[in-house]
């Protein structure tokens, strides 16, 4: 069976997106059709960029590094939780996604973004990131607007429509991460 990890990748203290993504998990299990699991940047304490060779090398130094390597390699796709910090990506997830290369390759990546406006210039930016890693990004998304989705602006309770979003987002990113395997194996 295909398995699908929902990464968050904000590890700000306060920070939003654990909640936002538990909520996903707990979706994406109700749905069924793959299997899923968390990838939490905050649990991998990640120094900023520390391998001495580039990550397409595959030559990885650290033990930090290596087991992030190990937790990412084993999923065939990708739903990345995310905030928008000054109109991009969380430093700490960019950080995440740096430090590999191959464990990224030829899987399909999906996003859920939170912030005032939605989160969405931090997708459009990790849009990006997920090209040149070889990550194919589905065209549905989850975008959470604070005033929307976040009772007074605070505690996270999404709207029907965040509700609905998702739906359409676990319909394109299971078959995708599944149509993907045939280029791994």
């Amino acid at each position: 069976m295909v398995r699908i990890a929902v990464v968050a990748g904000s590890t700000r203290p306060g920070r939003r997106g654990r909640e936002v993504a538990d909520w996903v998990l707990r979706r994406a299990a109700e749905h069924g059709g793959a299997e899923f699991g968390m990838l939490d940047v905050a649990d991998y304490d990640l120094p900023l960029m520390d391998e001495p060779l580039p990550p397409s090398r595959g030559r990885y130094q650290h033990d930090h590094t290596k087991r992030w390597a190990a937790a990412v390699k084993d999923f065939d796709g990708y739903i990345f939780v995310t905030a928008e910090y000054n109109h991009s990506v969380p430093a700490a997830l960019k950080n995440a996604l740096d430090y590999l290369y191959a464990e990224w390759n030829n899987k399909a990546a999906a996003f859920v973004s939170y912030g005032s406006a939605g989160g969405v210039r931090a997708v459009e930016n990790l849009r990006l990131i997920a090209g040149e890693l070889q990550m194919a990004d589905v065209r549905a998304q989850v975008a959470l607007t604070f005033a929307a989705d976040f009772r007074d602006y605070t505690a996270f309770t999404p709207s029907e429509g965040a509700e609905q979003a998702l739906q359409r987002l676990f319909g394109q990113i299971i078959p995708w991460s599944t149509a993907l395997q045939t280029l791994r194996t």
